[in-house]
Parts: structure tokens; sequence; C-alpha cells
């Protein structure tokens, strides 16, 4: 009975210093006074939990503000140096491996190519042990302030087994690869730290909710469009989900043969990969050599050459004009499935062909969407840039590390509990609103 008791008093303790660091990260910095109401902690709690916060070097003070008729008011806020974050984006061209700090703040980076590599799994994962050795060596970072590592992958995560997570990425060649136990055996990282792995498609969506152009937004759609097509669903303000393998909605009946071997998935038409594809198709000539990043500059640039008298390809406008129809239809389906007030557009090609084709992927998502569900969306694109992958896999350890209430090595989160930062009014200073 008394170690139920002590239990008791422990969650507890570990709730109020999740409730303090989460406010203070998402709407900080704040006053003592301020974050009474804002966590509905009492003035006692909030006062026990700021002084165990700061004993620990979480937290640090802000400046001051004036009070009326009292003494000025000490600002709080989280201490970017007190911990470091490294986010991977396994990506379709290149493995992006970055560390942050608690901000946000970008403290190196690593860059390694997949070109003419493809997705095999033992370049991949020497790429991602490379790139966390080369991160952490130029940022002299200590080893004992690193939190955790995310990495963000395509295909569908299993967390089933005994060994972590397993990726199926059927799109890929990968079937039922045990990502997590291989970087394991490949990276010695600190004790107590591990990798957290998630979607790719997931990971930009918490960074836009957390950082970007869905703060605030309590339903959202956040669609990643690279050499392949994903999305990632928000509902009630909560912890971003997986829309399934969204770009493998079949949007024509015996159409084009997708790299996932079935016919007419929405991939097949709007990915960057059959993109060039029917580009070429129809007699669009790629640079030489040409990786997918370049052909796609190409197709734009003929698709709208520059002001100077030089006539578009109408070849290229064509495949420019079906890719925003297809795009358009299928974000109806997220549209008239979840009913978002959001829809972001992100990922390198969607960031790419954005400026191009959202007007006209804004009226065809409208066309064949409900009108109620209609009505109530804006379509733009995503605010982070192209680190947005790595920025949200960066958030899946210092999620769990506010989960467990800013204590390294501490209990992993109880079943259910929610992880996610509530949105707030303010972005941490490091990560800029819009890139």
């Amino acid at each position: 009975m008394v170690e139920r008791s002590q239990r008791t008093v422990r969650d507890l303790r570990r709730a109020n210093r999740r409730a303090v660091l989460q406010r203070l990260y998402s709407d900080g910095p704040m006053s003592r006074q301020e974050l009474g109401p804002a966590t509905g902690l009492s003035s006692g709690s909030v006062s026990n939990v700021v002084t165990e916060l700061a004993d620990d070097g979480l937290l640090e003070e802000a400046g001051v503000v004036e009070s009326d008729g009292g003494r000025p008011r000490t600002l709080l806020r989280v201490a970017p140096a007190s911990g470091a974050l490294i986010g991977v984006d396994v990506g379709e061209t290149r493995v992006r491996v970055e560390l942050f700090d608690l901000a946000m703040t970008e403290l190196a980076r690593s860059e390694l190519p997949l070109t003419h590599h493809g997705y095999d799994v033992n370049l991949i994962v020497r790429h991602i042990a490379d790139g966390i050795v080369t991160v952490l060596r130029e940022s002299a970072v200590a080893p004992g302030s690193l939190l955790g590592v995310g990495v963000g992958v395509p295909g569908i995560l299993d967390r089933g087994g005994p060994g972590g997570a397993v990726v199926h990425g059927q799109t890929i060649g990968w079937d039922a690869v045990p990502l997590e136990a291989l970087l394991c055996e490949a990276v010695e990282l600190p004790e107590g730290v591990g990798f957290f792995l998630s979607n790719g498609a997931k990971a930009l969506g918490q960074a836009e909710m957390w950082f970007g152009g869905g703060r605030g937004a309590q339903d959202a759609a956040i669609v990643l469009l690279g050499s392949g097509v994903g999305a990632c669903i928000v509902t009630d303000g909560g912890a971003c989900d997986s829309a399934g393998e969204w770009g493998h909605l079949t949007v024509s009946v015996r159409g084009r043969r997708c790299r996932c071997g079935a016919r007419g998935c929405l991939e097949a038409y709007t990915g960057a990969e059959a993109l060039l594809q029917r580009w070429q198709e129809a007699g669009g000539r790629l640079p030489a050599d040409a990786g997918e990043e370049a052909g796609v500059t190409a197709l734009l640039a003929a698709a709208c050459p520059p002001d100077d008298g030089t006539a578009a390809d109408p070849v290229a406008r064509s495949v420019l004009d079906e890719t925003a129809e297809y795009l358009g239809a299928g974000i109806s389906d997220l549209v008239n499935l979840f009913s978002p007030e959001r829809v972001l557009i992100g990922g390198w090609a969607g960031l790419q062909l954005g400026p191009y084709l959202l007007p006209a992927v804004r009226a065809y998502a409208t066309a064949y969407s409900l009108a109620h569900p209609a009505g109530r969306v804006t379509i733009d694109l995503g605010s982070l840039g192209p680190d947005a992958v790595t920025v949200g896999a960066a958030t899946l350890p210092l999620a769990d590390f506010f989960a467990n209430g800013g204590r390294r090595g501490a209990p992993a989160r109880t079943p259910g509990e929610r992880v996610a930062v509530p949105a707030g009014r303010r972005a941490p200073a490091g990560r800029p609103r819009s890139g």
C-alpha cells in the first residue's frame, strides 16, 4: 500500500513538471504568476516545480516585466542549452542529420547523398551513424546533454516486436526491416539515450503543428510531397497520426502503375518520380544524369519560363496542370474524410512545385470536396522549409523528455498519454515561423 502511494506521488510530481515545461515551451517566457492559471496548478505547486526545474538546469530567467502596483515579475523559459536533440530525415535523395538545442536552433548538420544507391538498408544505417558522429563532433555537445535521436523514415512502422520498430516500406523495397535494432547496433549512444522512429510524413506534420503553419489549429492535414506522397492527420489538437498510406489511395481505376505495384495510386500521378516519368513519356527532355530535384527544376523552367519572351512548353504545362488536378482531388478526400481547418503542403517537391501549383490545387480541391468542409478549410504551403522532417524528428525525443517530466532515463510514459505540446502563441526563439 505504501508503494502504491509513493508511486502516485511520483507520478503527480512528474505530471506537474511536464505541465510547466510544456507550457513554458509553447507559450513562454512566462512569470510564475502566469504559470498558475496556464497550467491549472496552485501557486505553491508552481513554486515547487519551478524550483526543482531550475535546480535541474532546465529553466532560466528571461528578463522581467513590470506589474500593476507590485514588484517586477521575473520571466522564465526552458533553457535552450539544457539539452540537445538529433533529427534524421531519411529522404529520397539524401540522409539529413541535424543537431539542435532545446530552442530548435541548429547546432550542426550532415547531409549524405543516396543518389544511385536507392534505399539500401546498410548504406542508410551507415549514413545515419556517420551523420550522428559528425554532428556531435562538430558541435562539441556534452554526451550527457543528448536527449535522443528521432528518425523520420518512409513506410509503415510496426512497434510490436522486442527489437524495436520495424519498417515496412513496399515502395522502397523494405520488407520488415528491423531498423531500430540495426541503428542500435551501428551507433553507440550515451547510456539512457535511444532512438525514436516515426513515419516521415508524421514527423513533418508534428514540426508544422509545433512550430509552423499548423500552430493553433485543432484539425489539420499535412501533406508530404516528395518522390512519393504521404500525409499526417491531426484531430482535436492531439498528436499527429498517419493517414495510412494516403499516397496509395486509388484515384484512377486501372490507371498508371505505381511503384508499389498497384495501379491508379495518387502517388503515380503526383509524386516527383512519377511526375518526371509522365513528362518524359509525353516528350519532355530531362537534363543528362539529372536527379529528381534537378528534373523538377527543369520541368518548371519549361512550363513557366522567365518573363523574357520565351514561350512556355505546352507539354510541360499540361503535365503540371494534370498533377495539380490529381493532387487537388487527393486533398479533397482528406477534406471530406477529416474536415480539417488547414491543409499544409510540404516536402521538397511540394515546396518546389507549390508556388506554381497552389492556386490550381485549391480550385480542384474545392471542386471535388463537399461544400461544407470545403468552406472551412485553407490550403497553403508548409512554413518550415526543407528541414521540416528533421525538426519534426527531433521533437520525438523532446516530447518523450517532457512526458517524463524533464528527467533523463525516467520511466516511459503511461499508455495513451499524449505527449504533443499544445499549440501556443509563439514559436521557440530558435525556430523561425517561415523558411
